[in-house]
């Protein structure tokens, strides 16, 4: 596969509205993930009510992958409970095994279509989803 298809103008696009690092000063919970083999690192913080998010800070340093999945899912993240974030976990790791598209608040998760040849990248995209799991779970969510 060519960096080309790889790196599409769609997920270019993402990966530059990634977010300056915006820490929360109050958090419920807090967690880092890294990616030993191509240096990526996300932190999420979170604030939560009732379970669900409602504040959420964060900091991405990766890859455009992993910057545009960080993209997609600090827009999709305010108001989620746990369950809804394992959902949209398990429907990404069915994308990039060859599954169908994500629906509803997770559709543009289509854009990593491209990366299902590419297994060696997967926990790019997986990573800031990891992050936020266990930022959650932190903060008893």
């Amino acid at each position: 596969m060519t960096s080309d298809a790889l790196y599409h103008e769609a997920l270019v696009r993402l990966a530059r509205r990634s977010e300056a690092p915006r820490r929360l000063a109050r958090r419920d919970g807090s967690a880092t993930r890294d990616n030993p083999l191509c240096g990526d690192e996300v932190t999420f913080d979170v604030r939560v009510t009732n379970g669900r998010i409602a504040e959420l800070g964060q900091r991405v340093r990766g890859c455009a992958l992993c910057q545009a999945a960080t993209t997609i899912l600090a827009a999709a993240a305010p108001g989620l409970g746990r369950a809804e974030l394992d959902h949209a976990r398990a429907a990404l790791r069915a994308l990039l095994d060859g599954g169908g598209a994500p629906d509803g608040r997770f559709a543009e998760l289509a854009v990593f279509t491209p990366v299902r040849a590419v297994p060696s990248r997967h926990g790019c995209v997986l990573l800031p989803f990891d992050a936020l799991a266990d930022a959650l779970a932190r903060a008893g969510g």
